[in-house]
């Protein structure tokens, strides 16, 4: 299927990012501004859902997978395996990069995810569940909905599941952000850098799957090959060898791979292609449903002789008998046992009394070629429990990644453990600061060495971190003063140092002189100290405005956050300071979208809070880039004012491609410096409109409000403890 952009759409009309293919595109701030959906505004999610029995739902969810359906046919009689795939391919869009994918949303149900290959006739796993779905209601999201079925799915074949958590709420439509590749066709590669290198970013090796191509790289049975893209994709995930191997062995410890029939178009067109009739459903071929043949992805066969049991079938098969590759009747590579008369059969999926030999995959066989992964097959074959135990928390993981930190999991289900993939903080156990308290601590913070514009920097650095993508980052837990944050670059990590030295001694001298109980941390200090600032730098421009705060944060430990997977978070653009690396392969105001969305932020949001760290002068490394303005960190609309002013001609400097400088149109004069983030509000033409509201001589008192608004909604982000 081609996902060419620049076609019209079937009535002939072209939208203006098809007149215009490089036109900046504020889609993703524009959802953030809406809600699609039919909810009112009232509608509280976790509230409904704790109301839900449990027990009862997964009673009826198991009922749906155990009883075959005359449309669509039950492998071995139950709906398990599909419902594990399912929830798999629901949660395994997610990647680390940008915590963007996962089962949040519940946007498998839209494209392209629900019109992916690899997904095909998981429109029917969806449409067998709409009876429980139908049943709960607004209880009960599409999102949980079909992790809760997985999990159903596994304990209903013999496995004890980690647990489950609900609390995800549901989408109304794709989400715009997401770059799923370059490709323009599905089931091609052109995201290779270098040679097995996977374009930064994207989580698969291929457009349309979910990982990596089953056969093999290329459609080439090459193992070796193929644990490389393996280990690189499940690593955008945040997965390490172990996990990898054990969710690898234990969702194929469960069903069939199903290519029965080679005819070209078996099929049928995906559900967006579909003709209307179908009412939603895709890879129809004409044939009834019940009919033997169903193909979905070429590759045919079972991985063990019980494939709705959960046992170690799959580690014993792999390890103990030697496979070679050959072509299936699907026409895809495949691996047949050497002497498949050794291998325990499987009962056929549709006829019991025939028997089928189990298959491997490419994929699985990379796990045995590869030492590594070797390694801990060998250890899982030799350790049952080991592999049960890996599996259920790799799975666990899989499932929650992208929910953020453990207040958000709902249900009776949800473990005592906290991970530290969870992103951990410490409960306050101590009396949290009132408004008297806070009074005294903002005039320390305000008379010791540090400006205005270190304030802001610093609370700007510690909170903006948050991502909504995956509920990850922000100011609670104060991680900025902990590795990998604290040597970022972009957080100027020598100015940093002098900065958290003062804060902490503030820390220490007001608790120690507390015999109440009352103490501060240091994550709401920082934040108290940019609120601070822009307070004082309102002031200054003649307003009086009050940045509303909430005290609670926590400092978390160096044990509690994992390095190498928050090294993620790490910007290669913060607009919003005017930071930008070199070697950024894409416009930087396109990467500033990208961060207001993760952000949450809306197109007047973004703008307000860009125009205001200008304004305050708060800028990297102080550079005057963007500070459009003669009384820095001074809160006014002079950003808006000068970037407008038709007096000033702007042209691209010969040092940077991202630097652009201001000459005076009469004197030639050079008046301002600025970057691609900054002329952008001047040149793209929603920008703009929002820009002249606040350039307007009425309009800075609004762009003041806007600003302390925006500001507190980014320091609130992730204070999950306040909903």
């Amino acid at each position: 299927m081609s996902s060419d952009n620049t076609s019209p759409t079937p009535s002939g009309r072209r939208t203006n990012r098809e007149w215009w293919p490089d036109r900046l595109s504020l889609a993703p701030l524009e959802q953030n501004a809406r809600d699609a959906g039919p909810m009112d505004e009232d509608f509280d999610y976790a509230e409904e859902f704790q109301k839900l029995d449990l027990e009862a739902v997964k009673a009826d969810i198991e009922d749906a997978i155990t009883e075959p359906k005359d449309w669509w046919p039950a492998d071995y009689s139950h709906y398990g395996p599909l419902m594990i795939r399912m929830a798999w391919h629901s949660a395994g869009t997610y990647r680390a990069y940008d915590g963007r994918g996962g089962a949040a949303g519940g946007r498998q149900r839209f494209a392209p995810i629900s019109s992916w290959p690899d997904n095909a006739n998981l429109d029917k796993a969806r449409r067998l569940l709409w009876p429980v779905k139908q049943k709960y209601g607004r209880k009960l999201s599409w999102a949980d909905l079909l992790i809760l079925a997985g999990n159903v799915a596994v304990e209903s074949m013999g496995f004890q599941t980690f647990g489950f958590a609900g609390g995800r709420e549901d989408d109304f439509e794709p989400d715009e952000a997401v770059d799923w590749g370059p490709e323009k066709e599905l089931e091609t590669q052109e995201r290779f850098a270098e040679a097995g290198g996977i374009q930064e970013g994207l989580g698969a090796s291929v457009m349309g799957l979910i990982y990596v191509n089953p056969e093999g790289p290329d459609g080439q049975p090459d193992p070796m090959a193929s644990a490389k893209n393996i280990r690189q994709t499940f690593s955008r995930m945040a997965m390490n060898d172990k996990q990898t191997a054990a969710l690898i062995a234990g969702g194929h410890t469960f069903g069939k791979v199903h290519g029965a029939d080679s005819t070209e178009n078996a099929h049928g067109p995906d559900p967006e292609e579909a003709p209307i009739e179908n009412m939603g459903l895709g890879w129809q071929d004409g044939e009834t449903a019940a009919e033997e043949g169903v193909t979905t992805s070429g590759i045919e066969g079972p991985w063990t002789s019980s494939p709705t049991e959960w046992d170690m079938g799959y580690v014993d098969n792999l390890l103990e008998y030697e496979w070679e590759p050959e072509t299936g009747p699907g026409g895809a590579w495949q691996w047949t046992p050497k002497k498949p008369e050794e291998v325990e059969t499987a009962p056929d999926a549709q006829n019991p009394d025939e028997e089928v030999t189990p298959m491997m995959l490419t994929t699985d066989i990379a796990l045995k070629r590869d030492p590594e992964y070797r390694e801990i097959m060998e250890t899982f074959q030799e350790n049952p429990m080991e592999f049960g135990m890996a599996f259920a928390k790799a799975w666990y993981k899989l499932t929650h990644r992208d929910m953020g930190p453990p207040e958000r999991f709902l249900g009776p289900e949800v473990p005592e453990e906290t991970m530290v993939w969870q992103d951990p903080i410490p409960d306050a156990d101590y009396t949290l600061v009132g408004d008297e308290e806070i009074d005294l601590l903002k005039e320390q913070i305000l008379d010791s060495e540090l400006s205005r514009t270190q304030l802001v920097k610093t609370a700007w650095a510690s909170a903006s971190t948050y991502r909504d993508s995956d509920k990850r980052g922000g100011a609670n837990g104060a991680r900025i003063r902990l590795e990998p944050q604290r040597s970022w670059e972009v957080n100027e990590p020598a100015e940093l140092e002098t900065v958290l030295e003062t804060y902490e001694e503030i820390q220490a001298e007001f608790n120690e002189s507390r015999s109440d109980g009352t103490r501060v941390s240091l994550a709401d200090l920082i934040v108290l100290g940019g609120n601070a600032a822009v307070e004082q730098a309102a002031a200054e421009a003649g307003y009086d405005v009050e940045v509303p705060f909430e005290p609670g944060r926590t400092d978390a430990t160096a044990e509690q956050t994992d390095v190498e997977s928050f090294e993620a978070l790490k910007p290669e653009v913060d607009g919003f300071r005017n930071y930008i690396e070199d070697d950024i392969d894409r416009p930087a105001e396109e990467v500033l979208i990208d961060e207001a969305d993760l952000l949450d932020l809306t197109p007047d949001e973004m703008t307000a809070l860009v125009g205001g760290m200008r304004a305050l002068g708060a800028t990297y490394q102080n550079s005057d880039l963007g500070v459009l303005t003669d009384q820095p960190g001074t809160l006014t609309n002079d950003f808006f004012v000068n970037l407008l002013d038709m007096g000033t001609e702007w042209q691209q400097s010969p040092e940077s491609d991202h630097v652009y400088e201001g000459y005076d149109r009469e004197t030639s004069e050079l008046n301002w410096r600025g970057t691609r983030v900054d002329l952008i509000f001047g040149s793209h033409d929603e920008l703009r409109a929002i820009a002249e509201v606040y350039a307007s001589e009425d309009g800075e008192e609004q762009l003041i409000q806007d600003f302390v608004d925006a500001w507190r909604k980014v320091m609130q982000a992730d204070r999950f403890d306040l909903e």
